[in-house]
């Protein structure tokens, strides 16, 4: 592997990155910020956690928040290291807050965006968002991120990841060069190309963190619990565009694996 460990990381969670376009680090913040930011979001929707009845929407969105638990929480030592590991070390900005939440609350009513896709890297000045775009070097985005503010059962509208899915996206935008494709086009086929990966759902307690390869597809679901469902989901964003004099990193090797740039060893 190209890719050196990291204190962060090992060798076989970075190998597992490359293959299956995500990992997931248990306790990779504490529950004490988990429950202060949850705080913070129950304030910032105007509700009440002890009144259930004023849950009526399945679900609201909020921001980027900056408060001090967002921000710690983003960036614990284990995280940074992390980021180090998968990104490259200098590569990529500190976060200073989380966002957005979509806040999930449950309700037999469709969510009314629980589709799969991708999230974009560019181009989202535009006002309609399925112009937005994304380019075989994932320009202006390092990776998408999943920050369980809450614990997230499979009941609880955990997000659903096509394990490797990020492979078949990255062959499709290679065609596109520089200027990629919009989530239109990519979303145009339903993302045929990745209905056969095996599906797996984003659970595990409060404090838990999905990093994910910027090209993996993902999908919200309804919730069918009874617990409102706490979840962030930033981007990483890079430095700079890709450098080609320093080594690739664990996100280029899985692109560059998947169009046939580089081999297995």
């Amino acid at each position: 592997m190209s890719q050196a460990s990291h204190s962060g990381l090992s060798r076989a969670q970075i190998a597992q990155f490359i293959e299956d376009g995500y990992i997931k680090l248990d306790g990779a913040f504490d529950g004490t910020l988990a429950s202060k930011g949850r705080d913070q979001l129950w304030s910032a929707m105007g509700l009440d956690p002890d009144a259930p009845e004023a849950w009526t929407q399945p679900v609201v969105r909020l921001g980027f928040m900056t408060g001090v638990p967002f921000v710690d929480a983003a960036n614990t030592p284990l995280l940074h290291a992390a980021y180090d590991a998968l990104v490259g070390e200098g590569r990529w900005l500190k976060p200073e807050g989380l966002g957005t939440f979509p806040v999930r609350f449950p309700s037999p009513n469709d969510p009314g965006d629980a589709g799969w896709h991708v999230d974009a890297s560019f181009g989202t000045d535009n006002p309609d968002f399925m112009q937005w775009r994304v380019n075989v070097k994932s320009s202006g985005r390092a990776l998408l991120m999943l920050f369980l503010f809450s614990d997230v059962g499979e009941s609880d509208a955990p997000t659903k990841i096509r394990k490797g899915s990020h492979r078949a996206i990255a062959r499709q935008l290679l065609p596109a060069g520089a200027g990629g494709l919009t989530l239109g086009e990519l979303a145009a086929d339903g993302f045929a190309s990745t209905s056969d990966c095996e599906e797996v759902l984003a659970t595990g307690e409060a404090g838990t963190v999905y990093l994910c390869h910027p090209f993996l597809v993902h999908s919200a679901q309804p919730h069918r619990g009874s617990k409102p469902r706490f979840m962030a989901q930033p981007p990483l964003l890079p430095k700079a565009e890709f450098d080609s004099s320093q080594p690739p990193s664990a996100v280029q090797i899985a692109i560059r694996r998947a169009i046939g740039m580089e081999r297995q060893v």
